[in-house]
């Protein structure tokens, strides 16, 4: 168990800065819902987040004002539809400090990390090669590798983990060596919240030539993103955890990169020329983007981006880290509670797994739904990390934009009750 008491921010509730939540609460009628008569408590955002009003009306307005498919007409409601979809790819650019042309839009995080495997993997790992990642990933971030290792006779290296969820860098050196030519890890944990310390991990991968790849899922909605600064070769990214819809999600990648790449799925607008015997590829981003799209999301996936822009990214993490440190001061002293990742409320981000004794995360996650308290409980698609902590589950918290004091007062209140239900009083 980590003992957090030394290391939380003393932030009182009715301090916190930086956002007007009771503001951004009126854009999510959602959070009016009830379940078991009382307000729901959503605190499910590392699975997906809420999504405000004027996302919804960007894509009703696209069904209602111009619903037409996208490039090659020269119809209005074509050419407005296409501007739409096109401007969202220029505000996720600027939203992560990329061109434009280097922003390809996939349905979520797993096919675009699927695209780097298949179409990156393919070209460039083979026999003998390595593919290093870590012992934090995601399925989404771990799979892929093991299926193009296998077919390519490469091998799979980890970066392993501290006792408190961070990653241990003590052997760096041997683990990314001259053999490396891939380092696929996540930016956030979706389990112990840990930020990846990137600057060591990226360098040391340069300085042998291998290829960064990220997985963003979890820290492009909650912190400031910039992949110049970052110095990734890719990073990846889901619409639905940042305020946005389902079935969008955004792989950037170098440009270089990517016009070196074949094609990942072919067929409408993804080529420039076809004839009977052969084809030629599109530009950028197009090549990686056959078929119709999903154009409301994109228009959507736009909106969310606007959202997120006029809200503030530094605001909006600094809101996390200071929900975070109360959180975890006020869950830190109730018996029998186990939570697992670092300390420091600066350290990870808005998410806190735990467990309570030997009541099982989903008997626990489903009494806290009684008490309209929304979480997620199971092995959250991490299922060798879950082994390393130890367990089978945990039951997780994560926070967002609209989450409040008063919502993690109810959860800890809630987990004082489970004890006495569970019998562990």
């Amino acid at each position: 168990m980590i003992d957090t008491r030394d290391n939380i921010l003393e932030i009182a509730p009715e301090n916190f800065g930086g956002l007007d939540v009771a503001a951004i609460r009126r854009d999510f009628p959602i959070l009016e819902e009830e379940a078991y008569g009382q307000k729901v408590a959503y605190l499910d955002n590392g699975a997906t987040s809420l999504t405000p009003e004027p996302v919804v009306q960007s894509m009703i307005d696209y069904y209602r004002k111009y619903n037409a498919n996208i490039h090659r007409g020269v119809y209005r409601w074509c050419e407005e539809a296409t501007r739409g979809y096109e401007n969202a790819h220029r505000k996720v650019a600027r939203f992560i400090n990329a061109n434009p042309r280097e922003v390809i839009f996939t349905r979520n995080t797993s096919e675009s990390l699927n695209l780097i495997a298949y179409s990156w993997g393919r070209a460039n790992v083979g026999a003998g090669d390595e593919i290093v990642t870590t012992v934090l990933e995601h399925h989404s971030n771990l799979v892929p590798w093991q299926v193009l290792a296998a077919e390519k006779g490469a091998t799979l290296r980890f970066i392993p983990m501290t006792p408190d969820g961070r990653l241990d860098l003590s052997d760096l050196d041997r683990i990314i060596n001259e053999r490396t030519r891939l380092v696929a890890m996540t930016h956030m944990s979706n389990v112990v919240g840990t930020i990846s310390p990137l600057p060591e991990i990226i360098s040391r991968a340069h300085a042998v030539g291998a290829v960064v790849a990220l997985d963003g899922a979890q820290s492009a909605p909650h912190m400031p993103v910039d992949v110049q600064a970052l110095d990734c070769d890719f990073f990846a990214f889901s619409g639905h955890k940042m305020l946005g819809p389902t079935g969008i999600g955004v792989l950037w990648g170098r440009k270089s990169l990517l016009e070196a790449m074949p094609p990942f799925l072919t067929g409408g607008d993804m080529i420039r020329d076809v004839t009977l015997g052969k084809s030629t590829w599109n530009d950028l981003p197009w090549k990686f983007e056959a078929g119709t799209p999903a154009i409301a999301e994109g228009i959507g996936l736009g909106a969310a981006v606007d959202y997120l822009s006029n809200l503030g990214m530094d605001k909006i993490r600094q809101h996390e880290i200071e929900l975070t440190g109360y959180a975890l001061r006020q869950m830190t002293p109730i018996p029998d509670l186990e939570i697992y990742g670092p300390a420091e409320p600066a350290a990870r981000g808005g998410i806190i797994s735990f467990n309570l004794g030997d009541v099982h995360p989903h008997d626990l996650a489903t009494m806290l739904d009684r008490e309209a308290i929304a979480v997620r409980a199971g092995h959250h698609c991490c299922q060798p990390l879950i082994e390393l902590l130890g367990q089978t589950a945990t039951t997780r918290a994560s926070f967002y934009v609209y989450n409040t004091p008063e919502e993690v007062d109810r959860l800890v209140e809630a987990l004082h009750r489970a004890r006495r239900v569970f019998k562990l009083v």
